[in-house]
């Protein structure tokens, strides 16, 4: 059991709070996120002695409530759910298992979504996150082609007609400066069940012929429509 001494501080600050109660930062905010924390309650958004010594008689139940992985980033995220059901988890798989519900976004940082923690702590479900991997894996331009059976500049109609749309986004290896745009399997497969192509007709056409899809109208076209 964890035991912690009540200061004698009148008051406590947001650094003050967590560090004489035993929590880090992130556990702090998540407590006060999930309600097992109040929010400043003097004047300087600070917290009063009372407010602190009701924390310190509940701070085992609070560290237990709010779990011991903070929040992460995509890559993080993946990481531990790679290493927790031992299987391959592939780039785009948090980013889907929020899109279907499972993995909260509870901010960012430096521009990056950051996946709740405590769900990914509690994740217990195999099936959900194979299913996520597999319809959010991520291909670069070429992979994706390569996956419709297509050439790369039949790819680009695709986008140009608004078929088909970047699911995310990479710094280049090469130069990072240069950004690659990611297409998600999902989108990939969505697209092959387009009664709007001849996929027949556009896998037949030869290197250096006109492709089917040059027809299709612009996305903009498409949408004045």
């Amino acid at each position: 059991m964890t035991t912690t001494t009540v200061s004698s501080l009148k008051t406590y600050g947001p650094l003050q709070f967590p560090d004489r109660a035993g929590l880090t930062l992130w556990q702090f905010a998540r407590a006060q996120r999930l309600g097992l924390l109040p929010g400043p309650d003097v004047a300087g958004d600070r917290w009063s002695a009372a407010v602190f010594d009701d924390a310190i008689t509940r701070i085992d139940a609070i560290k237990q409530a709010v779990g011991t992985m903070p929040d992460v980033g995509a890559t993080r995220a993946e990481e531990h759910l790679a290493e927790r059901f031992n299987m391959t988890v592939h780039s785009g798989t948090a980013a889907e298992l929020a899109r279907r519900g499972h993995l909260p976004v509870v901010g960012d940082h430096k521009g990056n979504t950051l996946y709740c923690g405590l769900t990914l702590e509690n994740l217990t479900d195999r099936r959900k996150v194979e299913r996520a991997s597999a319809a959010g894996q991520l291909h670069m331009r070429d992979a994706a082609a390569t996956i419709l059976g297509i050439r790369e500049s039949d790819l680009d109609h695709l986008v140009r007609a608004g078929l088909l749309t970047h699911a995310a986004t990479a710094r280049s290896s090469w130069n990072k400066h240069d950004v690659v745009l990611l297409y998600r399997q999902a989108d990939l497969d969505r697209v092959t069940r387009s009664r709007r192509i001849d996929w027949r007709a556009v896998r037949a056409t030869p290197k250096g012929r006109r492709s089917p899809l040059a027809a299709l109208p612009t996305q903009k076209q498409t949408a004045g429509r």
